[in-house]
Order: structure tokens, then C-alpha cells, then sequence
């Protein structure tokens, strides 16, 4: 089924990028965004390098179950408008595959699967501190249909080379078709997400023995947690979305969708859901770990209002004392005795010594 022009979509996206030279050579080996476009038949790539053009064109000589495979990194406008009327996408595939999606999904148009996926990759860091960036996130959308498969990946990180090369190498795996590439990208960021949980564990921990190694609460800064927390948080916006489509993807497969791939699929719902799991884990966690610091500080400051307000008890003695004799009146209790002097400086000194003995009792010095 073929669309309306795609480049009339395309036009309505704000905002618009600036125009760069699509043919500098910097940009992928082929010179556009297109960095890699390959055609697969039988599993099996096939030798050569061509156009996009010039893939779809072999692959439809070929029939069966051949596909091309095109990855494209951050499109432009042009590229990806002239590449979506080759294909018939859908005009909201192009403009979601243009700007990045806020949040993962998987869509169904007609005859085409679409997936967004979000990459998360850990920022090693030698500490936490109130402005550290702990996770970082990009993007790869992944539209397959019944001869084609097309990879849009935004971010710096994600890269698709690897999946690739080790896709090649297994040719059995890339014989079930387009939807193939689309699951092994889910799966290789669902086991990406789990290596992000271990790291973020780590830092998890790290807070967590911050807050309890001292029991005045003063040696993990609130600030810190609270930069984790929204670290953890945009790590939750990534993986979580993507759960409920997944799994009505294995409950309810659509027709390009091989039978032998629904296992494949589920298992990684399962993982998926695992991920989810440690994601809540860690928020509620980091709930706890600030409530318990900010706990411990508000206790520190009673102890130091209480410790203030004894030595003040201790001080207001010599005070009043001190206060009642510098009236000058002339008859004042003892004024004339000889041992008027010293005898008031022991009470004082008596009364403060008592007083300071009761409020270490009491624990309050």
C-alpha cells in the first residue's frame, strides 16, 4: 500500500535541523546517513555494495525470502523521505524516525512492524556527586516489513556493527526474515539494560553505605541521592514503556512475525520484566536511603539543640548570680564576710558541676 508524498509529513516536523552536506565523507562509509545497507538471502549477506535503490531492486529479483537490511544514523529529511516512498512507510514512521520518540514502542502500520527502542549506556564516574551524569540514552527504530528492515539510530552510543557482524554469523537466526533484526535489537538493549543495573547497584550500594557508616547522617549529602534518584528515574522512562508492548508482541504476534521467534520474543519480555523489576527496586530504595539521611540530619540537629540548650541551663547560674550581686545595693546577703567571695564562686561552681552530671545522664551532653 503506497502513502501520500513523504516529503510533504516529513516538512511538518519542528523543529527543523540545519542543512549539512549529505556527501561529506565523515558522515558513514557511504557517504549520507546511510551507514551500512546490505541484501540477505537465505540468511546469508550477499556480496557487494549498492544503493538502497539498488537493494530493493535485487531483492525483489530475487523473491523468496530475501531482505535488504539499511542502517541509517540520525537521517536527514531528504534521505529518509526518499527511502520511506521506496518502501510505502507511513508518514508518522518518518516523521517519528526524524526526532527522536520520547518513549519506547512497538506499532503495528499494515504490513510493517515498527519498534523504538531505547539505548542506555552507564557513565563511569570516580564519584557521585550532586551534578553526575550516571546513565546516558539514544535511540534505534527499527521498521520491518515483508522484504525490508531499516534501523534508524540516534544517540552516540548503540552502535549496530557489532549486532550485525554477529547476526551475519548466524545465518539460521536472519533466515526467519526482517522481524529477526527488529527482535535481536530489543534483545541486545534488554541485555544492555541488565549490565546498567549491575553498575547502578554498585552506586546504589555506595549511597546506601554513605548514609548508615556514619549514625549522625552527615557523611552522604542529600543532594547526592537526590541526583541518583533522577538518574534512576530517566533510566525507568527508558526500559519501562517498552514492557507492555513486548509482551503483547509474544501474546499476540502479527503474521510477519516467525513462529519459531515468539519464544525468542517472550524470553525477552521475561528479561525485560526482570530489568523492570530492579528499576522499582532501585527507586524505592533510594526513596528509603533519602528518608533515612534526611532522618538522621534532623536527629543530629535535635542532639545539637539539646546539647546548646544544656550548656545554656549550665551558663544561666553564673549569670543570675552574677546579675543579683551586680545590683549594688547595701545590704546584699554576705556582702561585708570575708568569705562572701569565695564561698559564692563554690556554689556556682557546685550548682554547675550537678546540673552538667545531670544532663549527661540524661543524654543530653
Amino acid at each position: 500500500m503506497k502513502f501520500p508524498p513523504i516529503h510533504k509529513a516529513a516538512r511538518l516536523i519542528k523543529p527543523r535541523r540545519p542543512m549539512v552536506d549529505l556527501a561529506h565523507p565523515a558522515r558513514s562509509p557511504l557517504g549520507s546517513s546511510v551507514v551500512n545497507c546490505a541484501v540477505y538471502a537465505r540468511g546469508r549477506r550477499q556480496s557487494g555494495r549498492c544503493t538502497a535503490a539498488e537493494a530493493v531492486a535485487e531483492v525483489r529479483k530475487l523473491g523468496g525470502d530475501a531482505f535488504v537490511w539499511i542502517g541509517l544514523y540520525q537521517p536527514q529529511e531528504a534521505e529518509l523521505a526518499e527511502i520511506a516512498e521506496e518502501f510505502g512507510l507511513h508518514p508518522l514512521t518518518v516523521m517519528d524516525a526524524v526526532e527522536p520518540s520520547r518513549r519506547a514502542k512497538i506499532d503495528r502500520y499494515d504490513e510493517a512492524l515498527v519498534s523504538v527502542v531505547k539505548t542506555v549506556r552507564y557513565v563511569e564516574h570516580s564519584e557521585l556527586t550532586a551534578d553526575s551524569e550516571v546513565v546516558d540514552t539514544g535511540e534505534i527504530m527499527t521498521i520491518a516489513g515483508k522484504d525490508f528492515v531499516i534501523t534508524v539510530r540516534h544517540g552516540g552510543h548503540g552502535s549496530l556493527g557489532p549486532l550485525r557482524e554477529e547476526l551475519e554469523h548466524d545465518p539460521e537466526r536472519l533466515a526467519l526474515g526482517p522481524v529477526s533484526v527488529l527482535h535481536a535489537v530489543a534483545d541486545r538493549a534488554v541485555e544492555t539494560y541488565l549490565q546498567v543495573c549491575d553498575d547502578l547497584q554498585e552506586d546504589v550500594d555506595t549511597v546506601e553505605e554513605s548514609v548508615f557508616a556514619d549514625h549522625r547522617g552527615r557523611s552522604a549529602d542529600a543532594a547526592q541521592i537526590h541526583q541518583l534518584k533522577r538518574e534512576l528515574l530517566e533510566f525507568k522512562r527508558a526500559v519501562t514503556p517498552l514492557l507492555r508492548p513486548l509482551q503483547q508482541l509474544a501474546d499476540d504476534p502479527p503474521p510477519l512475525l516467525p513462529h519459531p521467534l515468539r519464544r525468542y520474543v517472550r524470553h525477552t519480555a521475561g528479561r525485560l520484566a526482570r530489568v523492570c523489576e530492579h528499576v522499582s527496586g532501585f527507586d524505592a530504595l533510594t526513596d528509603s536511603i533519602l528518608q533515612a539521611n534526611l532522618a538522621q540530619v534532623s536527629v543530629a540537629q535535635n542532639e545539637d539543640m539539646r546539647k546548646i540548650t544544656s550548656w545554656a541551663a549550665i551558663l544561666a547560674v553564673p549569670t543570675m548570680v552574677c546579675g543579683v550581686y551586680g545590683m549594688n545595693f547595701d545590704h546584699m546577703p554576705e556582702l561585708r564576710w570575708t568569705y562572701g567571695y569565695p564561698l559564692i564562686l563554690g556554689v556556682i561552681a557546685v550548682t554547675c558541676f550537678f546540673m552538667h552530671r545531670g544532663f549527661r545522664r540524661n543524654g543530653w551532653l
